[in-house]
């Protein structure tokens, strides 16, 4: 057999000059990707570790129990604080996951129109928007009419930050429930609303709830709307209707004063501000995660 019938068709012929030059392409892009991780995951770890080297220097039992020192007293504590920020996030949940929730659900068995596509616009334009405009917002429609800062203007302002954010979430969890969930109950022949209800909705209860949490994580070291609704408070704030003390408004407050103790205790606040963000989101982690 000739050398002529033993040669490969041009487009079968491997260019190794061109082989070897993709591969060095390749493991070059990998290292880059590699070395940005790594700084990221640094980056993140040095703040964590300072956040924690300094917060826990500056625990203790009192910070928990007590209520804050007057102006040039050592000690005292921010358990109003804690106390509050939980009282706006659950008034948060209250207001923004409810309208987020059932927005979601329109978008996903609904949503495949003209209205839907204005809906999803909106939501991630207000997700988009600076925090302190919703912070300004919430001052106009709720500080202004009823004359002062209030727990309840906090809650909404937080709240109305959710709902984007449940929306989409809500949205992406129950697009995963295969159509084929949808096709047996209409098989079985329920009504719409009943498979939506009642195998839909349960189907994505686990994904629902790790949205739910992911969103009050997002919110939860809000600042800048609390000064312009809650504003903060010294003392136990009783009900809903006076301005109340957070640990996102305190970190800030203790964080620009002139006084050292304030400054170990805004440390403090902020670790323990941190550890609830990071039990939330491991929480959802665990939650998303398939079950073996």
């Amino acid at each position: 057999m000739s050398s002529e019938a033993l040669a490969v068709p041009a487009p079968y012929q491997v260019n190794f000059a061109h082989y070897r030059r993709r591969q060095a392409v390749n493991l070059a892009a990998f290292f880059l990707t590699g070395v940005c991780a790594a700084v990221t995951i640094g980056i993140l770890l040095f703040i964590l570790g300072y956040i924690a080297y300094h917060g826990f220097s500056s625990l203790n039992w009192d910070f928990f129990t007590k209520l804050p020192k007057p102006v040039g007293e050592l000690g005292g504590g921010m358990a109003n604080a804690i106390v509050g920020t939980f009282k706006l996030l659950g008034l948060a949940t209250f207001v923004g996951v409810p309208i987020g929730f059932l927005g979601g659900v329109y978008l996903s068995e609904f949503g495949h129109n003209k209205i839907g596509f204005m809906v999803r616009y909106a939501a991630d334009i207000l997700n988009g928007v600076p925090s302190i405009v919703m912070g300004i917002f919430a001052y106009t429609v709720v500080v202004l009419p009823m004359g002062h800062f209030s727990a309840l203007a906090g809650g909404f302002a937080l709240g109305v930050m959710m709902i984007p954010i449940a929306v989409r979430s809500t949205e992406e969890f129950l697009k995963v429930v295969p159509h084929s969930v949808r096709e047996a109950g209409f098989a079985l022949g329920l009504p719409e609303w009943k498979v939506i209800l009642f195998i839909v909705i349960p189907t994505a209860t686990r994904g629902l709830i790790t949205g739910i949490l992911l969103d009050l994580s997002r919110v939860a070291g809000e600042t800048a709307p609390l000064l312009f609704t809650a504003f903060s408070n010294r003392f136990w704030a009783e009900g809903w209707m006076e301005p109340i003390a957070s640990l996102p408004v305190m970190v800030f407050t203790y964080a620009i004063s002139p006084y050292d103790d304030w400054h170990r205790q805004s440390w403090a606040a902020a670790l323990v501000l941190m550890m609830m963000v990071l039990v939330t989101g491991l929480t959802a982690r665990i939650l998303l995660r398939e079950r073996n």
